[in-house]
């Protein structure tokens, strides 16, 4: 099987013994490639079999109540793909968690797509031990790749090679790719909240959990910017789109504002503007989440007052320098910013959006300014918008991310538009039954990325909470 997928070609080839060998290919030659072999059977099988089996109860029970058959199975279907295709789950010989979680169809493990791929199981874990400990060793897994480069968007398993081992950047053999960007190290700190507040278990909240809030706060301070635009941190790659670098290696200039400049978005394209304004947002809740937790699980007080106090510098950027006056919808967030006045409208599909801001980040549907900006993203004021759907730069025009349908209905109150929403995406799959990164308005056949495990799980919540409802 061959398929296109984010920018890059690969091969996946089915061997014995539950392994899964991926065949990378640098640009269109067949000579330049680097193999990967992933090992799908986890150390410590009973853990997650367990935790499978204990999920697949759970969507089967959700099934059962859903009418429409063949929703029902997309649900299961979806629900499932994470916990039973992409983890890999081993304990050390001192019983030390630790879960792999693989993005789909690429052999790594982002942080924000890992922690937001196994999300859904929270509920699950409310009473199944087996799927606390898959994802206490999520949450250890990220502890250490934070520790290895705060920077870094995704991870090899262990040291190994790279499709981008040749990036201009300070590379390591245990990363797969070093793209700065300000969600990767927020969804850690909400997925750790939402562990806590859905079990109550503080083990993984001890020294490690402290020193991981310690790298993330001073990894946002540098790129706070205060000092000047040159920071550690530089990038560039030789590419053919201004998408996949940045510019001197560093960006556009970024006038200090409080929040924190990213190079990156979450779609892994760079930043035109510094500071991503949904993902400041997000970065600041995710703080706030970070120091409640840290404080109810006994830790150091100190720690949680200096996530606070970044927290509070970034919302006061926000307001400051993010809400904009739209000639047509009034005060709207912009996307990005650069503090000297410069500001992109627009909204890309993936998550933090601006479209997301309720489901990542608290806001409430009915305030004011995000009521604007989604009237702004729903519409042709918003240059990613293709009448089914919010697209990507990432992948061009005429393209709909079923990522965003389904935030489209996992942020809304309304009904109607919650079960089209749904409809659209169940009728979106290309013939599969499973999400894509994207596909073609008016041909669903075309699509991008033929397992895309994040997506299957945004679905499944926006099935989940339409059932709920």
């Amino acid at each position: 099987m061959k398929q296109n997928t984010r920018n890059f070609n690969h091969e996946i080839h089915e061997t014995p013994f539950n392994f899964r060998v991926f065949r990378v290919f640098r640009g269109c030659s067949i000579f330049s490639s680097v193999y990967f072999v992933v090992a799908l059977m986890p150390i410590c099988a009973g853990t997650l079999e367990d935790a499978q089996a204990d999920a697949r109860r759970f969507a089967e029970g959700v099934a059962a109540h859903i009418e429409d058959a063949e929703l029902a199975g997309m649900f299961t279907r979806c629900y499932l793909d994470t916990i039973t295709r992409t983890v890999e789950y081993s304990e050390d010989g001192e019983g030390r968690e630790d879960s792999f979680v693989v993005t789909g169809d690429i052999p790594a493990m982002w942080l924000r797509d890992s922690c937001a791929q196994v999300w859904p199981y929270l509920e699950v874990a409310k009473t199944s031990e087996a799927m606390r400990k898959v994802l206490r060793g999520v949450l250890a897994r990220v502890y250490r790749c934070i520790a290895i480069d705060p920077y870094a968007n995704a991870f090899n398993k262990e040291p190994g090679h790279s499709m981008w081992e040749s990036d201009l950047t300070a590379m390591k053999p245990e990363l797969h790719e070093r793209k700065w960007e300000l969600d990767s190290l927020a969804y850690p700190m909400r997925l750790a909240h939402g562990y806590w507040k859905a079990t109550g278990d503080s083990t993984p909240f001890g020294a490690e959990w402290e020193k991981t809030i310690k790298t993330i706060l001073a990894t946002m301070r540098e790129q706070q910017k205060k000092g000047g635009n040159r920071t550690s941190y530089t990038f560039k790659r030789r590419t053919y789109t201004p998408y996949g670098t940045l510019a001197d290696g560093i960006g556009a200039p970024a006038k200090p504002t409080g929040m924190v400049a990213s190079a990156f978005r979450p779609s892994d394209d760079a930043c035109i503007l510094p500071f991503n304004i949904p993902g400041n947002i997000f970065a600041a809740h995710a703080l706030r989440l970070a120091a409640e937790t840290t404080r109810e699980t006994g830790g150091d007080e100190a720690l949680a007052l200096d996530c606070e106090v970044l927290a509070g510098e970034m919302e006061e950027g926000v307001a400051k320098y993010g809400v904009v006056e739209h000639p047509a919808f009034g005060r709207i967030y912009a996307y990005e910013v650069d503090g000297y006045g410069a500001r992109m409208i627009m909204d890309d599909a993936n998550a933090p959006s601006l479209l997301s801001l309720p489901y990542l980040c608290g806001v409430k549907t009915d305030d004011a300014v995000y009521a604007a900006t989604r009237r702004m993203v729903l519409s042709d004021a918003n240059p990613w918008f293709f009448g089914e759907g919010v697209g990507s730069p990432h992948t061009g025009e005429g393209r709909v991310w079923p990522m965003a349908v389904a935030m489209r209905a996992l942020t809304s109150d309304c009904a109607e538009e919650i079960g089209a929403a749904i409809a659209q995406l169940k009728a979106t799959t290309g013939g599969t039954g499973v999400m894509h990164e994207s596909y073609k308005v008016g041909d669903a056949a075309d699509f991008t990325r033929s397992w895309f495990a994040w997506a299957d799980g945004l679905f499944a919540e926006a099935v989940l909470r339409n059932h709920e409802r």
